[in-house]
């Protein structure tokens, strides 16, 4: 790392929300990306204030200040740009106007509530990092039987199909008899967030999660 102010190329391109730091190797590669009209050969160099970048000839402008927005998901969409399936994605759903924004993690199709969307492609990694432990609180709806004291067994953290779950916190709200059998909600609190992680953990006890909704993401509630 060179000494003064400015920042490295890929930090300044990923901060402006052009492309990920891995993508800007690969434009680099191909020629597209130029500082001052001279073509960039290597991604290490430096941009200082007033330097003038450029993507395939557009100007890359200074980055918006970071900008976090809580997002109320509901059922049926999917959290990515594009999905192959063609069905319909969080960001085909959101107002106009907002700046290009990436998703804090994700919620799976059928579960629904906060989902965290920033236009600061580093704080979406912080925030989403296991060494920052955020907090993830979400009410289940599952069916079948369960108790507080199998519950806290989670404490200790589980292994499902060869994956090791962390330490997860899980409250029985409520009961309700039904005639198909029982319905529980449940609390749960984990830090980790690993890909299905609550319905997996839950269905290893024996439920059925057949609603998931998440309550809060760290300091941000629904």
């Amino acid at each position: 790392e060179g000494q003064g102010p400015g920042e490295r190329v890929a930090k300044a391109l990923a901060r402006a929300g052009v492309a990920s730091r891995r993508e800007v190797e690969k434009l680099i590669a191909g020629g597209r990306v130029a500082l001052n009209g001279q073509v960039l050969t290597t991604p290490a160099v430096k941009v200082e204030p007033g330097d003038i970048l450029t993507v395939d000839g557009e100007v890359v402008n200074e980055p918006e200040p970071a900008r976090l927005f809580r997002y109320h998901k509901p059922v049926g969409l999917v959290t990515s740009h594009k999905d192959p399936q063609g069905r319909p994605t969080v960001f085909g759903a959101l107002p106009p106007g907002l700046p290009r924004l990436i998703s804090v993690g994700r919620l799976d199709l059928n579960s629904e509530g906060l989902l965290l969307l920033t236009n600061d492609g580093g704080l979406a990694r912080a925030l989403e990092l296991p060494e920052t432990a955020v907090l993830r609180r979400y009410r289940a709806r599952a069916h079948g039987r369960i108790t507080q004291e199998k519950l806290d067994t989670l404490k200790n953290g589980i292994t499902v199909d060869g994956v090791r779950y962390g330490p997860i916190e899980a409250r029985l709200d409520k009961v309700k008899e039904g005639q198909q059998g029982a319905n529980v909600w449940i609390s749960v609190t984990l830090t980790e967030g690993k890909n299905r992680e609550v319905r997996r953990v839950l269905e290893a006890l024996g439920l059925k999660v057949n609603r998931l909704i998440r309550l809060a993401y760290g300091p941000f509630a629904l």
